[in-house]
This record gives C-alpha cells, sequence and structure tokens, in this order.
C-alpha cells in the first residue's frame, strides 16, 4: 500500500483567491453595462415620476403637461455645457447618453415660492432610470435650478437664457 501526502499552503491558496476575486472585480467594473447611469432613480411609471419630484419637495401636477422623446446632443454646444454643468452639480452627467433617445417628462410645479409666471419640473429618463432635470422658472427674471429648493443649492442656478439644450425628436 502506498500513501501519498501533500503540504498544503494556506497562504498561497490565499492570496491565490484574493487575486481572482481581484479579475473578477476588474472584469465587472471594465465590462459593466455603460449605458446605465451611475446615480440614477428607478421611474418606470408617472407616480414613481411624481414621487421623485414629491421627494424633493415639489408638488406636481398629477400627469405631466408635456412629454417627448429627445436625443441628448452628440456635439457639445455651450449651451448644452452649461446645462450638463448643472446636471454634474446633482450628481447626473448627460454627455455619457450622447446621441441616446430619452424621454422628457414636464410637469407644472405648484409650489415655487412667490412665483410670479409657471414653474416646471423637468424629468430626463433613460431606461426607466432619471438621468437629469430642471427646475424651470419661466419669469423674465427667472431660472432654471436642479432638483433640490434654491435655499439648499443656490449656486446650482443658471439664467432661463440657457434654456435646456436643444434636441431632434
Amino acid at each position: 500500500m502506498m500513501v501519498m501526502t501533500a503540504k498544503v499552503n494556506f497562504k498561497k491558496i490565499l492570496l491565490s483567491l484574493v487575486a481572482l476575486a481581484g479579475v473578477i472585480l476588474a472584469a465587472v467594473m471594465l465590462f459593466g453595462n455603460s449605458d446605465e447611469p451611475t446615480s440614477a432613480a428607478a421611474v418606470s411609471t408617472n407616480d414613481s415620476r411624481v414621487q421623485f419630484l414629491k421627494d424633493f419637495g415639489w408638488e406636481v401636477s398629477s400627469s405631466p403637461v408635456e412629454s417627448s422623446q429627445v436625443r441628448i446632443p452628440e456635439t457639445q454646444s455651450e449651451v448644452f455645457s452649461r446645462y450638463n454643468d448643472l446636471q454634474k452639480s446633482q450628481g447626473y452627467d448627460l454627455s455619457q447618453f450622447a446621441g441616446k433617445a430619452a424621454m422628457r417628462y414636464v410637469y407644472k410645479v405648484n409650489n415655487f415660492p412667490e412665483a410670479t409666471e409657471p414653474v416646471y419640473a423637468t424629468v430626463l429618463v433613460y431606461k426607466n432610470q432619471v438621468i437629469g432635470g430642471d427646475i424651470t422658472d419661466t419669469a423674465a427674471k427667472g431660472v432654471i435650478q436642479g432638483f433640490q429648493k434654491r435655499e439648499a443649492l443656490p449656486e446650482a442656478t443658471i439664467p432661463t437664457e440657457a434654456t435646456t439644450p436643444s434636441v431632434t425628436e
């Protein structure tokens, strides 16, 4: 009868497992779906979009006043860059969706402080995920701001002359 024994080096096995886990993690990060937004909220229904805006403290109309498909511009104009800077300030980046079609939902805001003209909330949605949007005060001296109320985020505003970048339908 022959008996064979082997000495197992647990340090080498553990090191090999850690290296394998690192390779798997790197592959997932490298080949992950780049179409998915990095900081997105799931909004597959009208109620979920209204709730999304409500979570920021906005009271909006129960259904959108406008909904349309828009294409995120592939070339970045100055207006698009300024608008995308606003999006980046709230954790979104439209440049990663360049050339893609998204849905644009516009809701009337009913509780904008001291509004003299209509105020609208725009939510941009790609694959049922919020990828950007804004609150637009249409008054002559109104501004476009992020979803946070102005008191909480005063630096994230741009004049209304730099409206949402033109998109093709």
